[in-house]
């Protein structure tokens, strides 16, 4: 029993190499179609090199589909976002399609990325996000005047019961959203089935990230940032433009009824 484990294991392995040396080979022999919708701040070689980062952190993505994968690091390298780094701007996430059966890749924008791209914008000054826990003073109200105020304890803070997030532009305006802790279990409940996602390695980085999403809903921010919003949790899909023959990224939101068999070895935490 034991031996044929052992030989079972040998074959995944065989199996997981083979197709990790497929992929790669595929994003090698695109490299010069890819270089024609890479932005002027990410070179082919750095693009590459991202690549092989993100394949070797995360094994189960050479498991994916060629298209799937392409467009997850196309629309990365196009927002200039690093996946599967600690950096934790950014997560491609290998993803079973329940409605196809394929191994598909799934970006997720992390919550250093979102603020990264809020910050690049110009338009937004200041912008965080914070846990809140039950001893601290905190109290908020919505209207004509919005307020907000937190104080941390200064020691035995207790448990986190809310998360919020608060931006500022550089003409004045500013906003906020608040959300409790029993909110953010409900919304990854409902929108990352993953059993072992950033959720899980990273809860508080992910509710913040959640929060923060919100927020800048109503910020003056920029395309990219928008565009960046818009990906978040989305397959993406390398295709061809039938006019000029570029690549391009198209994008599959992925509904909850989906997520059924998400992948074990999701992306590093932040």
């Amino acid at each position: 029993m034991a031996m044929a484990n052992t030989i079972a294991k040998a074959q995944a392995k065989t199996v997981t190499n083979r197709a990790d040396k497929s992929l790669k080979s595929y994003v090698q022999d695109m490299l010069p179609e890819i270089a024609k919708a890479l932005p002027s701040v990410m070179t082919p070689e750095r693009f590459m090199r991202i690549t092989l980062t993100a394949l070797s952190s995360t094994p189960k993505l050479a498991e994916c589909t060629r298209d799937s994968f392409l467009g997850s690091m196309m629309q990365a390298a196009q927002l200039g976002l690093e996946p599967n780094t600690p950096l934790g701007q950014a997560y491609l996430i290998p993803y079973r399609n329940g409605r196809t059966g394929k191994m598909e890749c799934q970006f997720q924008l992390g919550y250093k990325g979102m603020l990264d791209l809020a910050y690049r914008s110009g338009e937004v000054t200041f912008v965080q996000a914070h846990e809140v826990c039950e001893n601290d003073v905190f109290e908020y109200s919505f209207g004509l005047e919005p307020t907000l105020t937190h104080v941390p304890a200064q020691s035995n803070r207790g448990e986190v019961i809310a998360y919020y997030a608060v931006w500022k532009g550089k003409t004045g305006g500013f906003g906020f959203e608040v959300m409790s802790r029993d909110e953010c279990v409900e919304h990854r409940r409902k929108y990352s089935k993953a059993s072992n996602s950033p959720w899980d390695s990273n809860f508080d980085a992910m509710a913040k990230k959640t929060v923060l999403k919100k927020a800048l809903k109503y910020a003056p921010v920029a395309s990219d940032f928008a565009r960046g919003v818009a990906a978040d949790s989305t397959i993406l899909h390398a295709v061809k433009n039938e006019d000029d023959g570029l690549l391009e990224v198209d994008s599959v939101i992925v509904e909850p009824a989906d997520a059924a068999e998400t992948d074990t070895e999701a992306a590093h935490a932040e």
